[in-house]
């Protein structure tokens, strides 16, 4: 019987020459969500056509545990810090039930 989990894949676009400053601070949501409750799975990759293009995966136990980790003061500041070096809105993503596979518990 497999367990479904909550997951996200979002892309972000930065302002032209900024796509590494935004991974960076997405890395370091990263570090901050080590300890976050649900957290399985948090990946931060640049887009091979386009460095100023990030993508985000994430794997959560819940919805809740996601929205949860939105609200602590750490990742609110960092998303604050963040927002300025976006080109535009982040669009709203995808959202997927995972269903399971290599490297998730």
């Amino acid at each position: 019987m497999s367990i479904t989990k909550y997951g996200l894949f979002g892309k972000l676009k930065a302002l032209p020459g900024q796509g590494q400053a935004l991974a960076d601070f997405l890395l370091e949501a990263a570090r901050l969500l080590d300890t976050a409750s649900g957290c399985q799975l948090y990946l931060v990759s640049t887009d091979v056509t386009d460095a100023d293009t990030i993508w985000v995966t994430e794997v959560w136990d819940t919805q809740e545990d996601h929205d949860r980790s939105l609200q602590a003061p750490a990742i609110r500041e960092l998303i604050g810090r963040a927002m300025p070096l976006l080109a535009e809105r982040p669009e709203p993503g995808m959202t997927v039930n995972v269903l399971g596979g290599k490297g998730l518990a």
